[in-house]
């Protein structure tokens, strides 16, 4: 894979891997069997799942910029560690939830001519975490709708290791951009019977530092048991982000999967 689109897949942080903690009614929404509700009258909510998505779009550092058109294949062939995860915490009609996402991707690549340097090692830190109260704006036992709003916080890491010989062996380069924006969305969910339902959400900000923050999901769930819910689904997010030389402006879309647990 070019070095080109490990840099540019490895900015976003967003990449489809195995998640290792929560995704929650925030994303999937259930049947109420999927919610545990404690004798105060909250109710919590926890799962795990995945996004195998690839990535296209923008990117550029330092006044330089490039297209890249990634799939989930490259992504995951340079793979350090992924880490996605959600919890939602609801009392009668608020909310509250919280999505943390993290990816770490490292490649090498010998250099043209070995002048500049033998090879270059690449290390991308990724993440983007989402916080927001919600309101439930239709409750009832077949189906629901929220309102939230909130933000999205990037923060991106780039690594370049010159390894000698060459004009640039030994060097050691590092960048980091990061920034917030303001978030607001609807999230909602219809059963088809006892055991199937329909889901989906879609969120859209920006302003105070992207142009433009959207995401979109839309999936299909299966009660397996009181306890777990399977989803299966497609979703699509974008960023249009430029500042002092950096930009990021990509859209990744992929399928999804999640498997929601009681506890």
């Amino acid at each position: 894979m070019e070095l080109r689109k490990l840099i540019a897949a490895g900015l976003f942080g967003l990449f489809g891997s195995v998640g290792t903690a929560g995704a929650a009614d925030a994303i999937y929404p259930g049947a109420k069997t999927v919610e545990y509700e404690t004798p105060y009258g909250w109710t919590f909510t926890v799962g795990m799942y995945g996004w195998l998505s690839g990535i296209e779009g923008d990117v550029g550092a330092r006044g330089r910029t490039t297209s890249i058109d990634a799939s989930f294949d490259d992504i995951l062939s340079n793979l350090d560690v992924g880490v996605m995860g959600l919890a939602e915490a609801r009392y009668g009609r608020f909310g509250i939830f919280t999505d943390l996402n993290y990816i770490r991707l490292s490649a090498s690549r010998d250099t043209p001519f070995g002048l500049l340097a033998r090879s270059v090692d690449l290390t991308t830190h990724s993440l983007m975490w989402t916080a927001a109260g919600e309101y439930r704006l239709v409750d009832q036992p077949d189906a629901s709708l929220d309102a939230f709003a909130g933000f999205r916080l990037f923060s991106i890491k780039n690594e370049l290791d010159f390894n000698p010989p060459g004009l640039l062996g030994g060097t050691e380069l590092s960048q980091t951009e990061t920034w917030t924006d303001p978030i607001v969305g609807l999230k909602g969910r219809v059963s088809i019977n006892e055991h199937f339902y329909l889901t989906s959400w879609a969120l859209i900000g920006g302003g105070a530092s992207s142009d433009l923050v959207w995401d979109v999901m839309g999936g299909a769930g299966y009660q397996i048991s009181d306890s777990i819910s399977a989803v299966v689904g497609y979703r699509a997010a974008g960023v249009d982000y430029e500042n002092d030389g950096f930009v990021y402006d990509t859209v990744q879309h992929g399928p999804t999967i999640g498997l929601v647990v009681r506890f």
